[in-house]
């Protein structure tokens, strides 16, 4: 039975992105400098859809967290940023845990593609899990989306670089075989973040091996002396 006032959304799209699971994704768009892009599906698979969107550098892309969808939602959840201990109102968050399960990110615009295969927009400093649903793109409008004197006393300071990156020989013989020019800087940004759970990023030597999957490829790293070891990238079948 349907709900009052219950609404259906259909997406208009999906993106394409380097990132294949949830774990190592930046938090924030930006942040790693990933680049994908979002191919329309029917029936707003219309270039004319995307006639002018070239004027702006930046747009928005509103999104389903769909694989949290089943996973219903809480009141409060307990934000990363604050050590995962606290808890925080929903609302006052960017859990990915929402009544609705609804997304946004603002995205660098680097254009729109048609080719024989569908009709893309390309998009870089993305934060979005591949096959993401995108519902909607909208214009970024800086005199009105940028708010000069805004504040976050929350989380008022943007998120740094913690943990150097370094690469193992073996791991740089097997990153010069991959055929994605941007992937070594895609793990640097990624892992430098320290995606650990937050209970284990205060451990300076973890024995643990990670296994991260980016583009095609199966990145195992470890913490070393609080710092990211790659030791090996595996190319996936």
């Amino acid at each position: 039975m349907t709900k009052p006032n219950a609404y259906s959304i259909d997406p208009i799209g999906v993106i394409e992105s380097p990132f294949k699971q949830k774990f190592a994704i930046p938090r924030q768009p930006a942040l790693a400098k990933a680049r994908g892009k979002v191919k329309l599906i029917a029936p707003f698979d219309d270039v004319n859809t995307l006639r002018e969107i070239e004027t702006y550098s930046h747009v928005w892309l509103l999104f389903l967290f769909h694989e949290n969808l089943h996973k219903g939602w809480s009141p409060t959840v307990r934000a990363p940023r604050l050590g995962g201990n606290a808890r925080t109102g929903v609302f006052a968050t960017r859990s990915t845990f929402r009544p609705n399960g609804i997304g946004m990110s603002a995205v660098e615009n680097l254009g729109v593609e048609q080719t024989t295969s569908g009709i893309y927009l390309h998009v870089g400093n993305i934060d979005l899990l591949h096959e993401t649903p995108i519902i909607d793109i909208k214009p970024y409008i800086p005199y009105s989306d940028s708010v000069q004197h805004a504040t976050a006393t929350l989380l008022e300071d943007k998120p740094v670089p913690a943990l150097a990156v370094n690469f193992t020989d073996n791991a740089h013989r097997q990153l010069a075989q991959q055929p994605h020019s941007d992937l070594q800087l895609l793990i640097e940004n990624c892992l430098s973040q320290d995606p650990r759970p937050a209970y284990k990023q205060s451990i300076a030597d973890d024995p643990k091996t990670y296994q991260v999957q980016l583009y095609n490829c199966d990145i195992h790293w470890q913490v070393c002396q609080g710092a990211v070891w790659v030791n090996a990238i595996v190319l996936l079948s």
